[in-house]
């Protein structure tokens, strides 16, 4: 499947401020910075499994395409929502539990790199994670600009 794949976060755009808006204190922030995230993904038809392991935190999350479920991020925010697919993207539509604020993220392999994008307001987080097959450079502003107007 299009997303089957491990992806190590490589490079980001906006993390800090992303954080920060999420309410996440400094000390977490320069943490997280530094956390050397790793993401497997298999997709079985409309049923996936997501291990994110990280220097802080391994997680497993199982979710089937269009059923809510709940998550808590590594700073501890509790999130209800649940994935779509776009055409080639993963779609995810979340609701903080704390302030009730939509967090919304895509995941799209692009040029053999795991693009993804988060939004909360009005503050855009970027990370490409490329593939342990490919050592392809994309840059980040070419997909900053299209989130840009595919959210507004």
């Amino acid at each position: 499947m299009a997303f089957n794949g491990t992806w190590k976060a490589e490079k980001n755009e906006n993390y800090d401020k992303f954080m920060e808006q999420l309410g996440v204190n400094a000390v977490k922030r320069k943490l997280a910075a530094h956390d050397n995230l790793k993401i497997t993904i298999q997709q079985d038809g409309d049923k996936f499994i997501v291990k994110e392991s990280s220097a802080f935190r391994t997680k497993d999350i199982e979710f089937t395409l269009g059923v809510a479920f709940d998550y808590t991020l590594a700073d501890g925010t509790e999130l209800n929502g649940s994935w779509t697919i776009e055409g080639a993207k993963l779609v995810g539509k979340f609701t903080r539990k704390d302030n009730s604020k939509e967090l919304l993220t895509t995941r799209e392999v692009v040029g053999g790199e795991l693009v993804q994008l988060f939004k909360q307001e009005l503050v855009f987080i970027y990370i490409s994670t490329p593939s342990d097959q490919s050592e392809e450079n994309t840059s980040p502003l070419d997909y900053f600009s299209i989130a840009e107007e595919e959210t507004s």
